[in-house]
């Protein structure tokens, strides 16, 4: 089923976890709303700006998958709202600050950000259809969180941290 032009509800139900430990990982139909309006919102306009396949490493997550990775199973991932991805090619901290700055978002977390490795991690984001996003921007490191996103500087061509 697809969901907008480049995404389909199978790469966001996909999970390797869900396939080992056979757990159903099937959204309904008020989820399958919400990840329409995630694609829609935030990954098309997200892929049409760097003009490349967006990997999806994690979209829906059924309550049950979200505790048997040691998440909450009121994730916003459980609920359709919530998408990690990465686009190869890009450093995801470049990703990241686009996002923040030209799409309406709930929550924008650069995961397991590491200075030393730009491609490291992830780009965690959501969004809440109501209206209500909250506009958050945080890095977690793999240990800590922080509120908003390091420094993005350049240095022999690549994006370094500060």
């Amino acid at each position: 089923m697809q969901l907008s032009k480049h995404f389909t509800l199978e790469e966001m139900e996909k999970s390797q976890t869900a396939t080992r430990k056979g757990i159903k990982n099937k959204a309904s139909s008020g989820e399958i709303k919400s990840l329409g309006d995630l694609c829609y919102e935030i990954l098309e306009p997200v892929r049409a700006k760097f003009d490349a396949p967006i990997t999806i490493t994690s979209g829906y997550r059924s309550e049950e998958l979200c505790e048997a990775i040691g998440s909450k199973k009121t994730s916003q991932h459980a609920k359709g709202q919530a998408v990690d991805f990465e686009i190869a090619g890009f450093p995801n901290i470049k990703v990241a600050y686009w996002l923040v700055n030209n799409v309406d978002f709930d929550q924008c977390i650069l995961e397991y950000y590491n200075p030393e490795d730009p491609a490291g991690g992830w780009i965690h984001v959501s969004y809440n259809e109501k209206g209500n996003n909250r506009k958050q921007v945080l890095t977690y490191d793999g240990k800590t969180f922080t509120n908003g996103l390091p420094n993005m500087e350049w240095k022999d061509g690549k994006v370094v941290g500060s």
